[in-house]
């Protein structure tokens, strides 16, 4: 049996028992929602209530929780001793006339994604059903800072793969390129968007948490209010080992070729990007399925394997290929295309695990945005490896000739188009993933 044959068998295997494991596993939680309130949603009442009592499905914490009047004054929530972790209490303003409505909103502990809705109750003769015509919709995040959002992590994804995937480029197949312009610029500049954009994710959460605007994204406050949740304390984090990324590549700019070879750079700079590539996760939904240690697994090496993958497309495209030097091309193409091959192996399997941790049935997959979003990047990734495959088939059978007509401009151009069409799609596929990150999961 070929090995070939072997590694088919395998992934369809694999392949099989996720679907099943989709079709049979009971779908995961969501987002925090609110079960129930005491008093109900709409209820009439003779007089305003002192306090209210708010049950969600999901342990919460009490500074998660805002609970808003019509003036925007904060109404304070405290844990309710004895009741669980799940339900809160909430102290009412003495309320003038015949309506109490108020707004509340709930950021989910594991991912910092916003759940709001809104509470009317009537006073004295006249129930809240009779003003329907009063009643304002549910408060939710501006459109600008959810967009501002899925730009700002798009924006980290891409500087992150390029950063961790370009580190290894350089340190595992092309140690001379620590010392080439184009490679140099690309890595000082992935390290420049990534801190900026982890800088802007931490003010964009924060407003968009609090339900503001785009204004809001700027205050100190904001950031202050963010950096005691988790989502925020992960944010936080990430800026961190990016200021401490900063000293794995000023050591590589600064010792080149010599560097990029060393043992002690070498371990220092996986660990850096270790750190970095799980500081992303936590902001996903990896955690939110039946089995979150595997989820968690699960996404430190997809993230892995796209960082190895993209990143090194990335410097292959921009940093080798123009430079059609018959040496290069020998040295460096066939081991990106094994890394590559490798990477891509690990992208799909993490992806059917965390397909199953999060998504949790076939209906959600078919019923819910969450599934359409993954289905469109599934897609997507399909057209990437059929572009993949291109590259590779080339490699195989082109790779010599180019070297012996020492990088004809003729013969390399097939490649460069097919890695520039890779190129080009995985960054849809990363736009997908941003939004994916800021969807709700299937149901």
């Amino acid at each position: 049996m070929t090995t070939v044959t072997t590694v088919r068998r395998a992934l369809l295997v694999l392949l099989s028992a996720v679907l099943l494991g989709l079709l049979t596993t009971t779908p995961a939680a969501a987002h925090t929602e609110l079960v129930r309130s005491t008093p109900k949603d709409g209820a009439r009442l003779e007089k305003a209530p002192d306090d209210l009592t708010l049950v969600f499905d999901e342990a919460v914490d009490p500074a998660d929780i805002r609970v808003m009047t019509p003036d925007g004054d904060r109404l304070p929530v405290t844990r309710m001793p004895g009741r669980g972790s799940a339900t809160v209490r909430v102290a009412l303003p003495h309320a003038s006339g015949d309506t109490l409505a108020l707004t509340w909103s709930v950021i989910d502990e594991e991912d910092g994604h916003a759940t709001s809705g809104r509470l009317t109750f009537g006073i004295g003769t006249r129930t809240a059903q009779d003003r329907g015509g009063e009643a304002t919709a549910a408060p939710a995040p501006f459109p600008s800072v959810r967009k501002g959002l899925v730009a700002a992590r798009w924006t980290g994804y891409l500087s992150l793969a390029l950063f961790v995937g370009g580190l290894a480029f350089v340190a595992l197949l092309w140690p001379r390129g620590a010392g080439e312009r184009r490679a140099r610029v690309l890595l000082g500049l992935a390290w420049t968007c990534g801190l900026a954009s982890t800088v802007a994710s931490l003010g964009l959460q924060g407003a968009y948490t609090a339900l503001g605007g785009l204004r809001d994204a700027l205050r100190l406050a904001t950031y202050a209010d963010v950096l005691v949740t988790e989502p925020g304390i992960a944010l936080a984090a990430r800026g961190l080992l990016w200021v401490l990324a900063a000293v794995v590549l000023a050591a590589l700019l600064q010792g080149g070729a010599r560097t990029a070879r060393s043992p002690g750079w070498r371990v220092g700079a996986g660990a850096v990007s270790l750190g970095l590539l799980r500081a992303t996760g936590m902001a996903g939904h990896d955690s939110e399925g039946t089995e979150p240690t595997w989820g968690a697994v699960a996404d430190l090496v997809h993230l892995l394997g796209v960082s190895l993958w993209i990143g090194g497309l990335i410097m292959l495209t921009v940093a080798v290929l123009p430079h059609r030097e018959p040496g290069e091309l020998a040295a460096v193409v066939p081991g990106y295309s094994k890394l590559a091959a490798v990477s891509v192996t690990a992208i799909v399997a993490a992806g059917l695990v965390l397909a199953w941790q999060i998504v949790g049935s076939y209906d959600a997959l078919l019923h819910t945005s969450y599934g359409h979003l993954l289905l469109l990047k599934t897609g997507v990734l399909a057209v990437v490896l059929a572009a993949a495959w291109c590259s590779r088939q080339w490699t195989r059978t082109r790779l010599d000739l180019a070297v012996l007509l020492r990088g004809d401009a003729a013969t390399v151009r097939p490649f460069g188009y097919s890695v520039a069409a890779e190129t080009g799609l995985v960054l849809v596929v990363l736009a997908v993933t941003s939004l994916l990150v800021t969807a709700n999961p299937g149901r």
